[in-house]
């Protein structure tokens, strides 16, 4: 018999940089990995997890990393006429052990990755794109973790550095300057051959 007692879920919100998107923190893990959001019937398909938060009729995007949830909601809404209720309803759904992402979600969005995925680079560019990808990975990416959202490189062109951003930083006004001021300046600081960055919406 299993007599270990659970910790009760915790759970608190963090404000993004976007207004429309706030992050709600989970004192436990709920997915490993990145699951984001952005249409109902995507959710429907692999998190009944967002699904559910979709039923919210102000739920415009849902965005689930690790320990915690990234909602986006419309601008009709206030956060504070909302932000309680979702508190508690993924209090209550994390608590009852409600599954979040269904198994192979994962490698059906690498499928799709790959599918769409265009020329990233040119042969030539492999060692620079390599420097690229592991300074996004060892500096941006937390940052960009820490404001609910995420990062991931796209391609690599004649010093363009196309670069998908997700979950808080999708279509958020700071992000522009966030990636413009911060990851571009990094880039050029330590790469000179990167010229620009640009974000493609994830």
């Amino acid at each position: 018999m299993d007599t270990a007692v659970k910790s009760p879920v915790m759970l608190y919100t963090e404000q993004t940089p976007n207004p429309e998107t706030l992050k709600f923190v989970l004192n436990r893990i709920i997915y490993k990995g990145i699951a984001d959001f952005k249409q109902a019937d995507l959710a429907l398909d692999w998190s009944p997890f967002a699904s559910a938060l979709f039923e919210f009729p102000f739920v415009k995007g849902v965005y689930v990393c690790n320990n915690f949830v990234t909602i986006t909601k419309e601008n009709t809404v206030d956060w504070n006429d909302i932000m309680l209720e979702l508190k508690e309803y993924i209090k209550a759904y994390v608590a009852e052990n409600k599954p979040v992402i269904r198994e192979g979600y994962q490698e059906f969005m690498e499928q799709q990755e790959r599918e769409n995925s265009t020329i990233e680079y040119s042969e030539a560019d492999a060692e620079l794109v390599k420097r690229i990808k592991d300074l996004i990975e060892t500096y941006v990416k937390p940052a960009v973790e820490m404001d609910g959202g995420n990062i991931e490189f796209k391609a690599y062109d004649q010093g363009t550095v196309y670069v998908i951003m997700q979950g808080a930083c999708s279509g958020c006004p700071s992000s522009t300057v966030t990636l413009k001021a911060g990851i571009e300046g990094m880039l050029k600081r330590m790469i000179p051959e990167v010229k620009e960055v640009v974000s493609e919406m994830g």
